[in-house]
This record gives C-alpha cells, structure tokens and sequence, in this order.
C-alpha cells in the first residue's frame, strides 16, 4: 500500500471520525463525569471495536449483513436499543450518569463498564459494518496479500479514533470546570438527547439494498 493511498484514507476517516457520533458523544460525556483519566477506558473500548468491525468486515460479515434482512434487523434493533438506554440514563441522570444507573452504582463507576459501554456502542452499530464494507475495499489493493493491508488500515484508523476522541473527552473534562452543577447537567442532557436522536436514525435506518 503506497503512501498516497494511506494518507487519502487518513484524510477521509478523519472527517469521519471528528463528525459527532455516538461513540465520540460518550468521549465527551465521560470526560465532563469521569475527568480525563477515566475517559481513556472508554476510548479503549471504542478502538477495540474498531478492529472487531474491520475484522469482522475483512472475514465477509459485512457482506452478510448486507445480504441478510434478518441479521441487519437482528444488530440493528440491538444497536438501538442500547442507545436508547443509554440516552435515557443521561436524561434521568442528576448530573452525572453513575446516579442514574443505581443500583448498580459500583459497577457504573469502574473503568471496565465505562469502556464496556463505548465498545457495545459501536459493536451493535450496523452502520459500521456496511461502511467499512463498502469503505475500506477502495483503499486494499486486490493483487496484494489483504490481511497486513487491512490490519495497517485499522490501526491507523484505531489511532485517528483515539485521538479525536481523546479531544472530545478533554474538551468535555475542561468545560465542566466552567459551568456551574446546572450547566454540566444540561450538557449532559442535551448529550443524551443526541443520543436518542441517534438511536431513532438507527431505527429507521435500511439497508441500501432493501
């Protein structure tokens, strides 16, 4: 893969990456409730899933979901669902989302939960996989052995992802200094009123193929 190929793909998921999604939505929230540190899990979480969808696309199940009414519906419906609860704990919250998720407040505050959330986030999104799918074959030169070529194009994808994450989650852990208890809560609102709108796009949302 020669570098022009690389830097284009670069430039492209960036602008991808940077545009608000769920995945970043919760960068940003973990920031402002968790502080900087603890937000790292999240984005761990998130990076890992980006190599399960590029995996899982390099393997053909892109293309099953592509071709399966049933398997999109069945991960679609599942993606929703979790960005619907998502979305409504930071509504009901009071100002930080462990409130809202009591009685399993423990579980909420460990950094395994916060990355977990930001990894089934992304993971049940099928969106993902009929984007790297129909994505990531422009950049892989057929003649070439395919599996070093998609693994280099996860990682740089894994790293642009962390990084601009890692902006949001800053950007949110600094903002929180500044705005009084019911400032940080409308933000954390308005992030989980963002989050429902996702998950009733993804509702709607249909394969191109259908």
């Amino acid at each position: 893969m020669d570098i022009v190929t690389l830097l284009a793909f670069a430039a492209v998921s960036f602008v991808g990456i940077a545009t608000p999604g769920p995945t970043v939505l919760l960068a940003l929230t973990n920031g402002s409730r968790h502080g900087l540190r603890r937000a790292v899990a999240g984005m761990v979480g998130a990076v890992l899933s980006d190599f399960v969808l590029i995996g899982a696309v390099a393997v053909g199940l892109g293309t099953l979901l592509a071709a399966s009414e049933f398997w999109f519906s069945m991960l679609k419906w599942a993606g929703a669902v979790y960005l619907t609860f998502l979305g409504i704990m930071l509504l009901r919250s009071k100002g930080t989302i462990d409130a809202a998720l009591k009685p399993d407040e423990a579980a909420a505050r460990s950094t395994f939960s916060i990355g977990l959330k930001s990894f089934m986030v992304a993971a049940t999104n099928p969106k993902g996989y009929l984007f790297f799918s129909a994505f990531l074959p422009q950049f892989i030169e057929p003649t070439q052995p395919q599996t070093a070529q998609y693994l280099l194009l996860a990682l740089v994808f894994a790293v642009l992802d962390f990084m601009i994450m890692f902006g949001y989650a800053f950007f949110g852990s600094q903002a929180v200094r500044f705005l009084k208890t019911s400032g940080a809560l409308w933000l954390e609102r308005a992030c989980g009123g963002a989050l429902l709108a996702l998950a009733g796009s993804l509702a709607f949302y249909r394969r191109a193929t259908a």
